[in-house]
């Protein structure tokens, strides 16, 4: 990466404005490479030097990816005028300038949720052309029936006359009305109308897993983690349906759903 002035690193990478950096560099709160520095116009290399705030490592060295576990009641946007967002929900630390959901999930939707100021890790990641796996636990009003299993692998039309990719699924049989689902496409409300097609509805839906990479078990709700990307391109990968079952039926009591959400 090309050489870039340290204020205005920080003033990118942190809520700071250009003005409170100013500031903060005079306090001496800014370390490089263990050194403090007071100067705004050093140029630093992100990804090759270390950079500390507050004695904290400088999150996203070159872009920032943060894995949250999204509860219900945010929605996946920037800003909205009716809702919280799922901005808010990340520390002060992590809500650097650009930051922005990779993909949706509905307000009363829950689980795994990307937020990056990447765009091109974006685009590769919401591309149709990728057809990046999206897996989901849902919880149904009734049991999930073989048939309906065949009809969503065939592709289904739904009530709209929209025809959908084929979509694998398979009902946790120690689950009652739990069913994990694979689709390759967002559409809108997808999942439940898929369902409802079927005539079936859904009652709760949350996201385990991208690609190959999985929501952890043990992130509660509401929660986040900053994500390496070399991490992150695990989420680009097809994934493997039998392994994503395996392991949410193993962990099936950590992925379940809040009740109380």
């Amino acid at each position: 990466m090309a050489l870039i002035r340290l204020d205005k690193l920080l003033s990118n990478r942190t809520s700071h404005s250009r003005s409170d950096i100013k500031g903060i560099l005079k306090k001496g709160a800014v370390q490089v490479d263990g050194v403090t520095e007071c100067s705004g116009e050093r140029k630093v290399d992100p990804d090759t030097q270390e950079i500390t705030l507050y004695g904290k490592k400088l999150v996203g060295q070159t872009h920032v990816c943060v894995l949250l576990n999204k509860p219900q009641g945010y929605i996946c946007a920037t800003e909205d005028r009716m809702h919280k967002t799922v901005l808010d929900l990340l520390p002060k630390e992590l809500r650097v300038k650009g930051l922005f959901p990779a993909g949706r999930l509905d307000v009363d939707s829950t689980g795994f949720v990307l937020l990056t100021d990447d765009g091109d890790l974006a685009h590769r990641m919401l591309a149709p052309k990728s057809h990046v796996p999206k897996y989901y636990l849902v919880k149904l009003t009734r049991p999930c029936r073989s048939e309906d299993v065949k009809h969503l692998s065939e592709g289904i039309r739904l009530g709209d006359g929209t025809e959908c990719l084929p979509a694998e699924a398979k009902p946790l049989e120690t689950a009652g009305n739990y069913v994990l689902i694979c689709l390759h496409e967002g559409k809108y409300h997808q999942v439940k109308r898929m369902f409802a097609a079927l005539g079936n509805h859904v009652e709760r839906l949350h996201r385990v897993a991208v690609g190959g990479m999985f929501l952890p078990e043990n992130l509660a709700f509401g929660c986040c983690i900053e994500v390496l990307h070399k991490d992150v391109e695990n989420m680009l990968k097809s994934g493997d349906f039998d392994v994503v079952y395996e392991r949410i039926v193993t962990n099936f009591s950590s992925y379940l759903i809040n009740e109380g959400q």
